[in-house]
This record gives C-alpha cells, sequence and structure tokens, in this order.
C-alpha cells in the first residue's frame, strides 16, 4: 500500500516558514558555541586549570582591606578546615605581613594574585611579566617562596598571560564553581551558589573587605561539603597524581 502526502499552496508556505525558523535557530547556536569554543577547547599550547578529579578546593581571593580575612580563618580553624588555598595580591601581602604569616602557619597554600589589581587581557606581556616579579619580590620579603600557583587578579587572562606565567615556572588556577559572595547577594544566596559543589571543584570565594556576606556564610558552605563526604585539599594537592581538566584560551 502506498501512502501519498498532498500539501497545497499554504501548507508549504507554513512549511518553508517553519525551515527558515529553524535553520537561523540552528545558526545562531552553532556560532554561540563557535564563541565559546576557545575557552574550552584541547588544543596544544599553556592552559588554566579549573577542576581536578577528586576531592574540593577551597580558594580565597584577598586584593584589598583588613577586616575580614582574619574572621575567615578563625572560622576555617573553629570547622578544622585544615586545607585551602589562598590567593593574595603581592601589595595586600606587604600591608598585611602579620596575617600572611598566619596563613602559613596555619598550614594553608598562598597562590600569588598578581601585585596590582589589573586586567591582564589589558595589558602588554612586558607588563604581566613585571606585575607578577613585583609579586614575586614582595612575597620573597615575607619569606614566602616556592609559590607555584597564580590566579588573574581579575579573573580575566588569555593566550599571553598562560604563556607569561609557564615561563616564569607559574601555573595558571581559575575555578570551576563560583560562589558570587563578591556581589553580596544574600548569605543564602552564596550558599546555594555553592550547594552544587561536586568532587573535583575548584570553589571560587572572596577574603577581600568587599566580600562583606563570605564569613557569615562559610560555616554552611563548609557543613554542605562535609555533608556530601568531601576532602577539602589545597589546590596543589588536588592536581598532583591526579587527573585535571584544564581550559585553552587564545
Amino acid at each position: 500500500m502506498n501512502f501519498f502526502f498532498v500539501l497545497n499552496g499554504k501548507t508549504l508556505k507554513q512549511l518553508a516558514i517553519v525551515v527558515t525558523t529553524a535553520f537561523f535557530a540552528a545558526w545562531f547556536l552553532y556560532v554561540g558555541n563557535i564563541v565559546h569554543l576557545p575557552a574550552f577547547s584541547a588544543k596544544v599550547g599553556p592552559k588554566a586549570i579549573y577542576k581536578g578529579e577528586k576531592d574540593l578546593a577551597l580558594t580565597f581571593n584577598i586584593g584589598w582591606g583588613d577586616e575580614k580575612a582574619e574572621p575567615i580563618l578563625d572560622i576555617l580553624k573553629k570547622e578544622n578546615v585544615k586545607s585551602a588555598t589562598f590567593f593574595l595580591a603581592g601589595s595586600w601581602a606587604e600591608r598585611h605581613p602579620d596575617l600572611v604569616a598566619r596563613i602559613v602557619k596555619e598550614g594553608y597554600e598562598i597562590g600569588i594574585l598578581g601585585y596590582n589589581y589589573e586586567d591582564y587581557t589589558e595589558l602588554e606581556e612586558q607588563k604581566i611579566r613585571q606585575d607578577i616579579a613585583k609579586a614575586q619580590d614582595a612575597f620573597n620579603k615575607l619569606n614566602v617562596k616556592d609559590i607555584k600557583l597564580i590566579r588573574a587578579p581579575t579573573g580575566h587572562f588569555d593566550q599571553k598571560t598562560l604563556k607569561v606565567a609557564e615561563r616564569l615556572g607559574y601555573t595558571v588556577v581559575h575555578w570551576s564553581l563560583d560562589s558570587k559572595d563578591w556581589t553580596n547577594p544574600g548569605i543564602d544566596v552564596i550558599i546555594k551558589n555553592t550547594d552544587q559543589a561536586q568532587k573535583g571543584d575548584i570553589l571560587l570565594l572572596h577574603a577581600s573587605d568587599s566580600a562583606k556576606q563570605t564569613a557569615k556564610a562559610l560555616p554552611q558552605i563548609i557543613q554542605g561539603v562535609n555533608s556530601k563526604n568531601l576532602k577539602f585539599v589545597s589546590v596543589s594537592e588536588m592536581i598532583a597524581n591526579a587527573e585535571t581538566k584544564t581550559s585553552e584560551v587564545k
């Protein structure tokens, strides 16, 4: 038995509209994917680590202020969190040597957050190199040596940044989970943003004075991670002898 589909002129017109609409929708999705592909492609070249395969790395950025860092350190101690990574701006470290010394004494890892708070994607290679070197010198004077990790001050970086960091012996570390605490959206929102934490995540938090709600949210964030039987590790511990996910940025 044969089946025939009879299309009149009106039906053909409607079909043409549907096909055309579908074509342009597919095109826009394709173009959107092209725009984002370079950030997570797997081509050869320097890469930034943003995720591991097990445990969870708690990371804090500190660029300025002298009020929020100490309460956060107090909470970590109270909650018995023995491993975390603090990315510190060199200029902040120079102004707060006692806090830097406490971070080291309590066994937490230190990474570089540049020296000044500048967007590396807007700087020439020489300027990036000078900023990192200035931060390195600041930490050397504080007797904090052998730092291997670096994070772009504003979170923005490109292939140029990665090349400079690699030549200076640093690994660029991004994050896979952003608490968005720096926007001060409310304690409940910060906690909700971290509820999806999974093994291998690198969690971004802040201990600068601009992050006014982080300390209050931190105990529940820690309890949430503990409830998932995830172990807190430093970034270096996470990437040592383990598979990591990297991103290549052009």
